[in-house]
């Protein structure tokens, strides 16, 4: 039986969004079935109630983006970062006249199902859209952070790591030339998987996550002192700290520049131990202090090969529950294989979380990872 499908972005751009759309668009047809792309989110249906836009205009077609030369078709898309969709988290369905008119824009558009791919602040908007319209809904999880709930892992995740661990490489080099300090602040919202992978892949000395330093408190940047002075001693006159933008500062309150006031806090401190009559400390004194913000590179560049696999698997097991009239879930991967979870399942837990102020998440903080880094030497707090 033909369908007609729409496909949607929203939330935080990431890596393998556009990967994402290509396979879709290629499973689809060869069904026989229509795909739309619904630009900027659930925008795109605001946009189409307010003739803006047409339903032929977002038709999307597996030769709909021919280019010069021999590239032809949508095949370039799995190499492209960003959306071609564009990607926001509007739309509140609070908003009673919103959601009604983005809600008729799914029925004009006369949409069998619909792909939403997002994260879980997106996941958590759109799923009550669908229930208020009644749409059939499969949710694809996206986000560097890697905070969705009930998958293991989320497009996007796997180039943020990369890219933050080439970061810290190229770090390395200029803080051992002029015997420095570097902390290098990394993206994850309340989230630590990734400063946590790219600080162990990227070797780092320091790595301060929120799930096992969720604050700066003066026992730690003592500890971090101590740490830096034992690595001086030993002959290594420079070290790496990732910070997590999630930690907070003293008074348990969120820094935009964590790193900046972390590189302060390790300053002031170790120049008191300075003045102690311990010889240990008498090197900290010597220190410079860098703080980086990598800030939304991490969100940019060719995704990696495992994002682009991830995306294929993930967009063919979405055109799978549309086939099988199976609706309602989100697509995950779990202990290798790639299956779905009931979306009152998923959003359920979301919605407790934030209300709480929780992570969906977390790092396992008795997990083999940080145990790793803790065998590795690496001071986790």
């Amino acid at each position: 039986m033909n369908k007609r499908i729409g496909i949607l972005t929203s939330g935080g751009d990431c890596p393998g969004l556009n990967a994402i759309i290509r396979a879709v668009v290629k499973c689809a047809s060869l069904k026989g079935w229509e795909v739309y792309g619904i630009p900027y989110g659930t925008d795109g249906f605001l946009r189409l109630e307010q003739k803006q836009c047409s339903s032929d205009d977002l038709k999307l077609k597996e030769h709909g983006y021919d280019l010069p030369g021999i590239l032809h078709g949508i095949d370039i898309l799995q190499f492209l970062s960003g959306s071609i969709l564009g990607s926001l988290s509007k739309g509140n369905p609070n908003d009673k006249a919103i959601a009604k008119t983005i809600i008729q824009g799914y029925q004009d558009l006369g949409l069998d199902a619909l792909i939403s791919v997002g994260g879980d602040g997106s996941l958590d908007i759109i799923y009550d859209l669908a229930q208020q319209g009644k749409w059939n809904i499969i949710a694809i999880p996206k986000t560097i952070d890697n905070d969705v709930p009930f998958t293991d892992r989320s497009i996007g995740f796997d180039t943020a790591v990369d890219k933050v661990t080439s970061a810290l490489y190229d770090l390395t080099f200029t803080a051992a030339s002029h015997d420095r300090t570097m902390i290098v602040q990394v993206m994850g919202r309340n989230a630590g998987h990734l400063p946590l992978r790219s600080g162990i892949a990227g070797g780092a000395d320091i790595i301060l996550i929120p799930e096992l330093t969720p604050q700066i408190d003066t026992d730690l940047i003592h500890n971090i002192c101590i740490h830096i002075a034992k690595l001086r001693c030993s002959g290594r006159k420079f070290a790496l700290i990732v910070i997590a933008e999630g930690v907070k500062n003293l008074q348990g309150e969120k820094e935009k520049y964590i790193g900046d006031y972390l590189a302060e806090k390790i300053d002031q401190a170790s120049h008191k131990l300075c003045l102690s009559d311990q010889p240990e400390f008498c090197d900290l004194e010597k220190i410079e202090t860098r703080a980086t913000v990598l800030g939304h590179i991490q969100r940019s560049g060719m995704p990696s090969s495992y994002d682009r696999l991830l995306a294929a698997t993930f967009a063919k097991k979405a055109i799978d529950l549309i086939a099988e009239a199976k609706y309602d879930q989100l697509v995950v991967k779990q202990n290798g294989d790639v299956g779905s979870q009931p979306l009152e399942k998923v959003v359920t837990h979301i919605k407790q979380c934030h209300q709480k102020g929780f992570c969906p998440n977390p790092v396992n903080p008795d997990g083999f990872l940080v145990e790793t880094a803790r065998s590795l030497g690496i001071y986790l707090g």
